[in-house]
């Protein structure tokens, strides 16, 4: 496997530990228990810079127009349909926003929202890992996918900051201690 397909299944990894810290605040908000709208507003926010800006920026920026120039279908094809749920998991993402934001919150619909994205991403990320990242890598080779590489590490300090990477990561640590 390419240090660039392996980077891509490690964010993967964190997005995914990410959805579970969501799910069990959603398992407060349906039980109608208090909800902190404050952390549960930090989660969406690392979904937004990590999971969107960063890990989504990648496959958007560099990795999906490699793949089509490689002879992957965008249009008709699975490039096109992980595109189309990159926007679907941010509209969910602003309805989760709004439903907190709202006054007084609305945890039933923060809920909904929130069951949604995590669906839509788990599925999302399993066509990725198991269906597109394996045709990627057999499609671009060892040298484009080194390109790559480099590429996805200049985007990353370039849109999240040198360091921002380990820092989100240990946001995620936080959580987990208040959330186990």
């Amino acid at each position: 496997m390419s240090k660039t397909i392996d980077d891509l299944r490690h964010e993967h990894e964190a997005i995914l530990f990410t959805l579970g810290l969501l799910g069990k605040m959603r398992a407060l908000a349906e039980a109608g228990k208090a909800l902190d709208a404050d952390d549960a507003l930090a989660l969406i926010a690392f979904l937004k810079e990590f999971a969107d800006k960063c890990h989504h920026g990648k496959e958007e920026g560099i990795l999906f127009p490699a793949l089509e120039r490689a002879g992957i279908a965008n249009e008709g094809g699975p490039i096109g349909a992980m595109l189309r749920e990159h926007e679907l998991g941010r509209g969910h993402i602003r309805d989760m926003e709004a439903a907190l934001r709202k006054e007084p919150a609305d945890p039933a619909a923060f809920a909904r929202a929130a069951d949604a994205y995590a669906r839509l991403l788990s599925r999302h990320i399993e066509k990725e890992n198991e269906v597109l990242f394996p045709m990627g890598e057999r499609a671009l080779g060892e040298k484009a996918l080194d390109d790559i590489y480099g590429r996805f590490e200049e985007h990353e300090e370039r849109v999240i900051g040198a360091g921002r990477h380990e820092e989100l990561h240990a946001l995620l640590g936080e959580f987990e201690r208040k959330y186990r």
